[in-house]
């Protein structure tokens, strides 16, 4: 006997199962691309989420330094009333 099948069935059926191999190797890549894109886009939200903090701590700390330099400048006269707040 031969080793190659007699029947063409069998024939058909070895060249599915090579192109399922070929399929499921395929769709184990896209899922692995899926994954990765899926750590990347994490990663750039946690940075962006740092970024959007360092924003909200510097307008804490402008708000404070306003504050002070209000009251500095109302203490050494530096500034007019405002027309509003004399009436």
């Amino acid at each position: 006997m031969s080793a190659e099948p007699e029947s063409a069935v069998l024939r058909f059926l070895r060249r599915l199962d090579e192109k399922m191999d070929r399929v499921i190797e395929d769709v184990g890549d896209l899922r692995r691309g899926i994954t990765s894109f899926e750590d990347r886009t994490s990663r750039a939200q946690a940075e962006l989420a740092a970024i959007h903090s360092d924003f909200a701590g510097q307008s804490a700390r402008i708000d404070r330094i306003e504050g002070r330099l209000d009251r500095i400048e109302r203490r050494l006269d530096l500034i007019e009333p405002s027309p509003i707040a004399a009436q």
